[in-house]
C-alpha cells in the first residue's frame, strides 16, 4: 500500500477515499458533498491531487485481492494501517467530521459504512461527544 507523510494532506484523503468506497460503490452525491462542503481546501489537496489519491486507493484494494477476486474492504490490519498515518488530534476530528459528512451524503449510512466509522472513533479514542465540542459552536 502507498504511504503516505504523517498528517499529510493525502493521508486525509486516503481516509476519505476509504469512506467512499466502503460499502462497495462510489454514490455520484459523495463526490458532489466533498464539493459542496470545501473539503478540497480543508485538506490542503486539489481535487485532481484528491481524485490521485482515490484512484491509488483503489488500485492498492485490488492488488490485496484473494484469488478469487475477494477484496476486504474493512479488514482492520488494512484499516488500522491506514488510520494509523493520522496522528494529530484536531487532523483526526476533522476526518472524522468530513468522514461523517461523505456517509451521510447519500442519505442513508450503510452498514459497512457505520462499522468503518466506529471503527475509526474507537481506534482514535474519540466520542461523537468529541465531533460536537469540536465542531458545533454555541
Amino acid at each position: 500500500m502507498k504511504n503516505y507523510p504523517t498528517n499529510s494532506p493525502e493521508a486525509l484523503a486516503r481516509i476519505l477515499a476509504m469512506f467512499m468506497i466502503t460499502d462497495g460503490e462510489m454514490a455520484a452525491r459523495e463526490i458532489e458533498s466533498l464539493e459542496s462542503l470545501n473539503v478540497y481546501e480543508i485538506i490542503g489537496l486539489s481535487r485532481k491531487r484528491f481524485i490521485e489519491v482515490l484512484a491509488k486507493y483503489c488500485d492498492d484494494i485490488s492488488d490485496e485481492a484473494e484469488n478469487d477476486g475477494t477484496i476486504h474492504l474493512l479488514s482492520p490490519q488494512r484499516v488500522n494501517e491506514v488510520l494509523d498515518v493520522i496522528t494529530d488530534r484536531s487532523k483526526r476530528l476533522l476526518c472524522c467530521a468530513i468522514a461523517l459528512d461523505i456517509c451521510k451524503a447519500d442519505s442513508a449510512i450503510s452498514d459497512p459504512e457505520m462499522l468503518l466509522l466506529r471503527h475509526m472513533m474507537q481506534h482514535w479514542q474519540l466520542s461523537l461527544e468529541d465531533l460536537e465540542n469540536e465542531f458545533i459552536r454555541q
